[in-house]
């Protein structure tokens, strides 16, 4: 039965996660992950594809991974979805407010095999959900951006969750610091003062384009499109999976974390 103290924080929003310190974010964060991972997988995927979190070598965050099930898709981009399944890109273009093509100089560069999961099953998809690690420097921005772009190089779509806004070391947020690592330029992206928050799904090489929003504290989160094919994706319930990670962080954080000025 949910208290007084539940019903008051419980908002299906976006909340000000710069309230608290790093680590209660992690936790919050580490909670948000399997439960998207388990949404994608009861429903929102196609057949043949699956998720999974993984936890990245180093210092990067956990991910959440979509897999490819068949491991004869080719070396070159993705492979094609079944008939049915997932949404045409031409039929239904993605419910967001900015759609942008990048002029990426991925195709001078030379590819290399398709990335696989140590199952030996083609990655296909990346959601990234940024934490404040992926900030605290220069040289992690710098390493976020270059992972990016090297999977979006190697045909893999990314789909970029940000609810930090930009700070000194990305000050126009890890979006800008993808967009100029794939055009290689010094070029700063304008994001929106009003809305600092980020979400982008990036479609992988060899066209790049964004599919991007910008939200600020308080905002519902979006559905956002996760792109399975170049011409295919599915629909991420973010809003519905954050809410359910936000129930299961102690009630002491939450009456924290969404403290009204």
């Amino acid at each position: 039965m949910r208290t007084v103290l539940d019903r008051a924080y419980t908002d299906d929003m976006v909340h000000d996660w710069t309230r608290v310190e790093a680590g209660i974010f992690h936790a919050f964060h580490t909670t948000w992950i399997p439960v998207l991972s388990a949404a994608l997988n009861h429903g929102v995927l196609p057949d043949g594809f699956y998720s999974l979190p993984e936890q990245h070598a180093g210092e990067s965050i956990a991910d959440l991974l979509a897999l490819h099930a068949s491991a004869d898709s080719g070396a070159t981009g993705l492979p094609y979805l079944p008939v049915e399944g997932g949404t045409l890109l031409a039929d239904a273009p993605p419910r967001v407010r900015h759609r942008r093509v990048i002029e990426t100089n991925l195709l001078a560069r030379q590819r290399s095999v398709a990335i696989r999961h140590v199952s030996g099953h083609r990655l296909v998809a990346v959601i990234e959900i940024v934490s404040p690690a992926n900030k605290d420097r220069p040289g992690r921005v710098a390493e976020f951006a270059e992972k990016a772009r090297s999977m979006l190089e190697h045909g893999v779509s990314l789909l970029l969750v940000d609810v930090f806004p930009p700070g000194r070391h990305d000050p126009d947020g890890l979006h800008g610091a993808i967009q100029r690592a794939l055009e290689d330029t010094a070029r700063r992206y304008e994001w929106p003062a009003q809305e600092p928050l980020t979400l982008a799904s990036y479609t992988p090489w060899p066209l790049v384009e964004a599919f991007i929003e910008h939200l600020a504290v308080g905002a519902a989160l979006p559905e956002m499109p996760l792109f399975l094919g170049r011409d295919r994706y599915v629909e991420v319930p973010l809003e519905r999976t954050y809410s359910e990670a936000w129930e299961a962080l102690p009630a002491f954080w939450r009456q924290v974390v969404a403290a009204r000025a």
